[in-house]
């Protein structure tokens, strides 16, 4: 990890500041302390430490990233609107406009009262970027206030250390890291692996540190023989030993499912040199003295990360047939790497980027920008925003040589959507460096690209199971919900027009007064709307035509309102009548459940638990979703499948069936199959009343002799 020097007064922060900007404006450091400790003054953290040692080491954390004094004043005071009476007016008469909206940028994160703990995570994710967008300022700080909260973490309770260090690794480090700010990026992902997996985090310390003591004569004897060449062949550089760290290490070790002792890359070596050509010069050298494995060069000089980073990377066969990884860089390139966009930062106290770095940073407004017209709701936002930064990248180039982009795992199809939508739309193959591929084709860095297009040619809802990219799944879902509505609405003019034939009634009453008043009695406003409820199933025609028809034509009794029938079923659905319904089998929701409805074509209404990943599959549109809530009948049962996963010995399924049995429950059906290790897995399908009494039947199966594991099965 990397060590942060501590700061403890307000005069070692302006020294500080003073290293890298003495044309600084320290008076406003001095105040924006002395306003911060005196809003402080009864405060205490949880750890019983002054609060004000807080905002001290914020700052310091930004001087770390050598930014400009108002961005360091902001960190002083970024928790005094938030956690004291002081206003934000009273920021801005003190401190300034810059200053203020800064603290209420921040303070605004930490404000949002919501319904879930959900919905909170998600819009506090779309303030950060929206406010990130207008100031980038605003996330450097939020980073810092982050990373002295994390180097804390211990003093917490449990639940919530996790919750935070959980939060840090999947949002926190892959955007430092998209913001080039190598070193944060690390340090987050090492101290959420240290708080989350404590013990594997401590033993991997421990490994690492004795594979040190190991090679690090080897390490010092390529070091010398580099020096050498270096100076035999006058190339200035530089020479470093560097330890990978510890998340990494884990991550590449349940990546490949391998033991850290067949972990060769754990340290490497990095070479800064003066130019770029050097850079070239010395990959030469490197590839002269041993052999490069195959597969394990990377050339980011020729191809910048989206992030700016600039490397080159290769492994070869070192001495004694040890793989060792070199990187290679010139003095800019190594400053980048680390310090990111503060490293492109030209504030002195203008509060923006330099005009001719402004391009590396549209990336971000332009996800915001199409993210709030292709999104609805924050938690869209948010899985918009991860899906289109935090990732890792691969190289793509089109026939002129332009290079694209693209997470990894992205095919030809998103290719072509980040082209232009219509290319997507008319995508119907590719060429990959020459040879015809499959639209699933998987893109590997350096490929050419060529796409082949159909002029009338459509996407197909196929694509939505193999793209990667959110603007090729969103281009894709908003045409088959054009396309289904467009065919659910002719589908409704049918369905209404054989309804007028059976009563008799003149076709031309489908676009009448008459019925556009009857459905308006169910909130439909448009004729559209109309034609589009009946072509979904939401509404049938029988109930809008039935009112155009004469009280003296009518026979019989009017038919029974669904909704009445489906209380009765242990189901209600809000605002449908006359409609059928199912429980689906890829989720078996029970009551005690919260659930949702879709409205299939057809099969009536299939009921899906709310978190049920089979709905974002088929809800491409949000229009056939419907509100679901279980009603208060306590007589029925429904059927749920659950998994024991058990010792392989006589007795188990007998102890099973009387424990199942026990708590009134009825077995449908039970199916066994032994393993090879003398363990053996047995599903159940049972009858249940609730979700209240399905998991107090798995916390007593837990309990039985034999069982290793019980869960409950939620795959058809």
């Amino acid at each position: 990890m990397v060590t942060l020097k501590e700061i403890n007064t307000i005069d070692e922060l302006i020294d500080r500041v003073f290293s890298y900007n003495p044309d600084a404006d320290f008076d406003l450091l001095r105040r924006a302390y002395m306003f911060s400790r005196e809003a402080h003054q009864k405060q205490i953290r949880i750890e019983g430490s002054p609060y004000i040692e807080h905002p001290l080491a914020v700052a310091s954390i930004l001087t770390e990233m050598h930014l400009d004094t108002t961005t360091i004043a902001a960190g002083l005071l970024h928790d005094t609107v938030e956690d004291t009476p002081v206003t934000v007016d009273e920021i801005r008469e003190f401190f300034g406009e810059d200053v203020s909206f800064l603290v209420d940028a921040l303070t605004k994160l930490s404000r949002m009262e919501f319904k879930t703990s959900e919905e909170a995570y998600a819009e506090n994710f779309r303030k950060m970027f929206l406010a990130m967008a207008k100031d980038l300022r605003v996330i450097l700080i939020k980073f810092a206030d982050r990373l002295h909260n994390m180097l804390t973490l211990e003093y917490l309770p449990e639940t919530k250390r996790h919750r935070i260090a959980r939060e840090t690794q999947e949002i926190y480090a892959p955007l430092a890291n998209r913001l080039g700010i190598g070193w944060l990026k690390t340090e987050f992902e090492d101290l959420g692996f240290k708080a989350l997996m404590p013990e594997a985090y401590e033993d991997l310390v421990h490994k690492v540190a004795k594979k040190r003591d190991e090679q690090e004569g080897y390490l010092n004897e390529v070091v010398e023989i580099m020096h050498d060449k270096l100076t035999e062949m006058s190339i200035p550089g530089k020479i470093y030993g560097r330890i990978k760290h510890y998340y990494g290490i884990y991550q590449k070790m349940q990546r490949q499912k391998i033991p850290f002792e067949q972990i060769y890359d754990v340290f490497a070596l990095r070479i800064i040199t003066d130019t770029n050509a050097n850079c070239y010069a010395l990959l030469g050298l490197i590839h002269s003295l041993w052999t490069p494995v195959p597969g394990r060069f990377k050339d980011f000089i020729g191809a910048p990360k989206s992030n700016l980073y600039q490397s080159i990377h290769t492994t070869v066969i070192g001495p004694k047939g040890e793989k060792i990884e070199f990187q290679v860089r010139t003095e800019d390139m190594h400053r980048i790497a680390e310090e990111g966009i503060a490293a492109h930062w030209k504030y002195k106290e203008q509060g923006a980027v330099a005009k001719k770095d402004d391009k590396y940073f549209a990336w971000l407004r332009d996800i915001v920008s199409q993210s709030q017209k292709d999104t609805h709701n924050a938690k869209e936002f948010l899985e918009t925003v991860k899906g289109t930064i935090f990732f890792d990248v691969v190289y793509a180039l089109t026939p002129n040589g332009d290079v694209i982009e693209l997470p990894y795992g992205s095919t030809p199809v998103d290719f072509a959507y980040s082209i232009h939508t219509a290319i997507g739309h008319q995508c119907t193959g590719a060429r990959i460096n020459g040879k015809i591929v499959p639209l699933r084709y998987t893109l590997r860095n350096g490929d050419t690209v060529e796409i082949m297009t159909t002029t009338g040619h459509h996407p197909s809802k196929d694509w939505l199971k193999f793209v990667k990219t959110h603007r090729a799944r969103t281009r894709i879902k908003q045409w088959l919900k054009t396309k289904e509505r467009e065919e659910a609405i002719e589908i409704g003019k049918g369905l209404v027009d054989k309804e007028l034939r059976k009563h008799d009634l003149s076709p031309s009453l489908a676009k009448s007064k008459e019925i556009l008043d009857i459905a308006k009695s169910y909130k439909i406003n448009t004729y559209d709307d109309m034609f589009l409820s009946i072509g979904y199933g939401k509404v049938s025609p029988h109930q809008i035509v039935n009112k155009l028809v004469p009280e003296e034509e009518k026979t019989g009794k009017q038919p029974q309102k669904a909704t009445k029938a489906t209380e009765d079923r242990g189901i209600k659905i809000k605002g449908i009548d006359d409609i059928m319904f199912h429980r689906s089998k890829c989720c078996y929701p029970v009551p005690g459940e919260k659930v949702l409805g879709f409205v299939t074509r057809g099969r009536g209404v299939s009921i899906h638990t709310a978190d049920c990943p089979n709905l974002d599959a088929v809800a491409v549109d949000k229009d056939r979703l419907v509100d679901v809530e279980w009603s208060t009948n306590s007589d029925m049962t429904y059927t749920v499948r659950i998994s024991a996963y058990t010792l392989d010995k006589p007795g188990v399924l007998a102890d099973l069936s009387v424990v199942i049995s026990s708590e009134n429950v009825n077995i449908h059906n039970i199916v066994s199959s032994a393993t090879h290790e003398k363990r053996a897995y047995i599903d159940f399908t049972l009858e249940v009343k609730d979700k209240t009494q399905l998991d107090k039947l798995l916390k007593k199966i837990t309990q039985v002799s034999g069982v290793i594991d019980v869960k409950r099965i939620k795959t058809a």
